[in-house]
């Protein structure tokens, strides 16, 4: 690319989407947003879905600001060193999680999958997924394949 070439918008559909980004046990992400896709430079967007009656594995993003937007299903957010706040959420809702906080996300429903659009401020996919330390970390660990 020279000097002289404009700037272009990238379009990039479901089908092109690159699971291959580092995961955390109950929730699956996808890039839609990346360097490789789109030739972003200081963003990353992309999506996650967590299964019906899943709670993800407690996790923290680094340095990294993130911004969620819920597009489907209710769900819940658990976050703080101990897990000790929770908030539901919903359809139209946007999250900020700031750098360096333990959070885990959560769909209680029996059979309606929960999707919800991630933005951060970084290409770098810093996922870092938490040992239970405490018994509050063990209880949201063990809830991960189960929150009945």
């Amino acid at each position: 690319m020279n000097n002289n070439t404009p700037p272009t918008v990238r379009i990039i559909k479901p089908h092109q989407f690159d699971a291959n980004t580092p995961q955390t046990p109950g929730m699956q992400r996808m890039a839609a947003i990346s360097h490789e896709l789109a030739g972003s430079k200081g963003i990353w967007g992309g999506i996650t879905v967590v299964a019906p009656n899943i709670s993800s594995g407690i996790h923290h993003h680094g340095e990294i600001e993130t911004i969620i937007y819920v597009v489907s299903g209710h769900g819940k957010m658990r976050w703080g060193d101990n897990m000790e706040f929770e908030q539901e959420v919903e359809p139209g809702d946007f999250i900020y999680v700031p750098p360096f906080v333990p959070h885990q996300e959560i769909n209680p429903s029996p059979d309606i999958p929960s999707q919800w659009v991630i933005v951060r401020n970084s290409q770098e996919p810093i996922v870092i997924n938490l040992e239970p330390t405490d018994a509050a970390k063990e209880k949201g660990n063990a809830d991960t394949h189960n929150i009945s």
